[in-house]
């Protein structure tokens, strides 16, 4: 849990060709300078993200990790799409994505470069760190913020493409299938419920929008003086997607526990004492800012989020076993997948009448 970025040394299994970088930099970006500083944030679990400090100002390079990754993962392309497109053509909070370089010749991966925002990151969702009298702005602000990005007219801004219009938990579960299978290190009985689970209790509405798929308050860069989302970070998992199951990542602190480290649950704390919205409270926002009446199928939305980042996290412990994972705790953080999955399948068991609504 932080509020300012963690910085810290390039890692040893992340150093690339800087002379390169900055040889290229200067070339694509005018005026860039001729000098760079390279330092990398800490925190992140798959892209390798580095702050560039240059004669002209700050920016911010992601990249794909080193080494072999999974089919389709790590896809910087995919984020630089997305944030160029929102950033041009709507007011929603992203940072300005400056130039796309696909050429892995010249560190070695490809990758994207966008502006620095100053702000405040603060990963947990009961915001410990912050006073009570900002935690439930931030909350709110956070649902606002991402049903305005539903709101978002793909073909307006040009990413009628970005992803397939109908059918997308049937093709997530399909996909985080075989990217668990292809990361599989360990039994994990929960997962394999899951797996054949989920596509027999598919959500019976599809609707599309532009879908985060990791939003979280991790991934939200808070403004440093008052109680508002400033900027949507990490866009890697973004696709053309059911709406509700971002609302449901954003949900499942509410399923894990408060007491283990790492899984950024509020089971055990006192909401109402912390200040925070409760889950009945966030659905009824998200509902008010989108015009919906209520939700459907809340349960297997739950369940199929847990599962699906049961699976990342278990590529992020397959990658850390090779020793090219972007975190230095990624060992641990890749552990926790089945904590996830037993909660998905909590979740499943019980069905609708197991989740609050």
């Amino acid at each position: 849990m932080s509020i300012e970025p963690q910085l810290v040394e390039v890692l040893e299994s992340h150093r690339f060709d800087e002379a390169a970088l900055l040889t290229w930099l200067q070339t694509a970006m005018p005026g860039f300078g001729d000098t760079l500083e390279i330092r990398q944030f800490q925190g992140g679990q798959s892209n390798p993200t580095f702050l560039l400090r240059a004669d002209s100002g700050r920016y911010v390079l992601r990249k794909k990790p080193p080494g072999k990754v999974l089919p389709s993962a790590h896809m910087v392309e995919r984020e630089y799409t997305v944030m160029r497109a929102l950033s041009e053509h709507t007011d929603l909070p992203v940072p300005k994505a400056r130039v796309l370089c696909e050429d892995d010749r010249i560190i070695g991966t490809p990758f994207y470069v966008m502006d620095f925002m100053p702000g405040r990151v603060v990963s947990h969702p009961a915001l410990w760190e912050l006073d009570r009298a900002e935690r439930r702005p931030i909350h709110e602000s956070a649902v606002d913020t991402m049903a305005a990005l539903h709101a978002v007219d793909v073909n307006a801004v040009g990413l009628a493409d970005f992803g397939r219009p109908h059918g997308y938990v049937s093709r997530q579960v399909s996909r985080w299938t075989k990217q668990y299978l292809a990361s599989k290190t360990d039994d994990m009985p929960a997962m394999d419920k899951l797996m054949a689970w989920l596509p027999d209790h598919l959500p019976a509405d599809d609707e599309t929008a532009i879908a985060h798929g990791d939003y979280r308050l991790g991934n939200l860069m808070l403004a440093p003086d008052r109680p508002e989302v400033v900027a949507i970070l990490d866009w890697e998992l973004s696709t053309l997607g059911h709406p509700v199951a971002d609302l449901a990542y954003y949900c499942l602190p509410y399923h894990l526990p408060s007491d283990l480290v790492g899984m950024r649950g509020v089971i055990g704390e006192d909401l109402a004492e912390l200040g925070i919205l409760n889950e009945q409270e966030t659905i009824e926002r998200y509902c008010r800012q989108s015009g919906r009446s209520g939700l459907d199928d809340w349960h297997v939305f739950l369940s199929f989020s847990l599962f699906r980042l049961a699976a990342i996290l278990q590529g992020v412990y397959a990658r850390a076993l090779q020793g090219n994972a972007s975190n230095a705790d990624a060992l641990d953080v890749g552990r926790r997948a089945h904590v996830l999955a037993d909660a998905g399948w909590r979740i499943a068991q019980r069905g609708r009448k197991g989740v609050g609504q």
